[in-house]
């Protein structure tokens, strides 16, 4: 394979992003994803916009989750929060991983104390009709509410974000979350050329999400595969890396940073890195030198203090972020998170302390 192969054999299609200013160039989140010298180790929460704050509580009381998706001003709003409190080094874009599929006609809703139910599940070839192709059309408030953030944020990078084609898939076949999978399990075991066909659909259906954030501004973006740890790492190979590749291969042309995170996923850190983003996340259950030398060289790392940590104590927080960045001294490039997103009742307050804490022990 040449150098500028994809993992899947395919050369990235050439495409330009948007200019973004010299100061969110050189952020030092950026520097980070791009295994940089970094002026302080960056951080970012996953779910840091969310009910951990009350000023976003507020904001969405009595809206829907999706409904508060696809009103760009409360988008805007929300993403904003927790650059304004806590001081994080990126912002993530406010959205939720089926979007995607609600904008394409997919019959879902997201229920309190559930997640995301689907009202028809996708189970049989014909099925796959109703995924039809995502177009920026369908997601015009995404651009919208990209170019507000993007005005509002100045120095601060965005990243925008999209749910993997297996997790996606997880959804749609199960009809909600589930703990053991079967169904989702039982097609790519017993049906594997529709599961295929369906993880492939799903990739361009994700692909085309993150190009429309791309293009509206977004700085980087990240590819959640939740569910990916279900899997033992044969069948992630064969099952499920070739519809991740498509994915990162369609943004590779654009030449900003992409991630790929997933939960319980430290026997799949190896097959998720050559699926082909430059920074993969790891949840608590593996220390960053560990991650690291799974990995292997030419990726940056981003993680990975347990978040129930947050529920300690400050000095209790303090040694184990410590021991995040004791154990990430040396990696090509560092960018602090959490393993997992925020707690809904986690005391804002603590978080603000973290991000003061590791900017301050990580200056250089």
């Amino acid at each position: 394979m040449s150098a500028n192969a994809s993992p899947t054999g395919q050369m990235p299609t050439e495409t330009t992003a948007p200019v973004k200013n010299d100061a969110v160039r050189d952020s030092a989140f950026l520097r980070a994803c791009r295994r940089e010298p970094v002026p302080h180790t960056p951080v970012w929460f996953m779910r840091q916009a969310g009910r951990s704050l009350p000023e976003y509580r507020k904001v969405r009381e009595g809206i829907g989750m999706l409904d508060s998706c696809m009103r760009p001003d409360l988008v805007a709003e929300i993403t904003l929060q927790p650059v304004r409190r806590h001081r994080v080094d990126a912002a993530i874009y406010f959205s939720d991983i089926v979007v995607p599929l609600k904008a394409i006609g997919i019959d879902l809703d997201i229920k309190p104390g559930i997640g995301p139910v689907v009202e028809q599940p996708i189970r049989t070839r014909a099925d796959l009709a109703r995924l039809r192709d995502l177009t920026p059309e369908d997601v015009s408030y995404v651009t919208e509410a990209i170019g507000m953030l993007t005005r509002e944020l100045g120095p601060t990078p965005l990243i925008g974000f999209a749910g993997a084609p297996f997790t996606l898939a997880s959804y749609l076949i199960e009809g909600g979350p589930s703990r053991t999978y079967e169904n989702a399990k039982a097609m790519m075991y017993g049906d594997p050329e529709l599961w295929a066909d369906l993880l492939d659909r799903l990739a361009g259906i994700t692909a085309a999400f993150l190009k429309v954030q791309i293009e509206a501004g977004a700085s980087a973006v990240q590819l959640f595969d939740s569910w990916a740890g279900a899997l033992a790492p044969a069948d992630y190979r064969c099952s499920v890396l070739p519809a991740s590749a498509k994915v990162f291969d369609a943004v590779a042309g654009y030449g900003v940073p992409r991630i790929h995170f997933g939960v319980g996923t430290g026997e799949l850190l190896k097959p998720m890195a050559e699926a082909g983003a430059d920074v993969v996340g790891v949840d608590w259950r593996v220390p960053m030198d560990e991650a690291a030398r799974r990995v292997g060289p030419g990726k940056a790392l981003q993680g990975n203090l347990d978040p129930t940590v947050l529920f300690a104590g400050p000095e209790a927080v303090e040694t184990k972020a410590q021991e995040v960045l004791d154990a990430a001294t040396g990696l090509e490039g560092h960018i602090f998170n959490l393993g997992h997103g925020v707690m809904p009742s986690t005391d804002a307050d603590a978080l603000t302390r973290l991000v003061e804490y590791v900017h301050t022990r990580t200056a250089r």
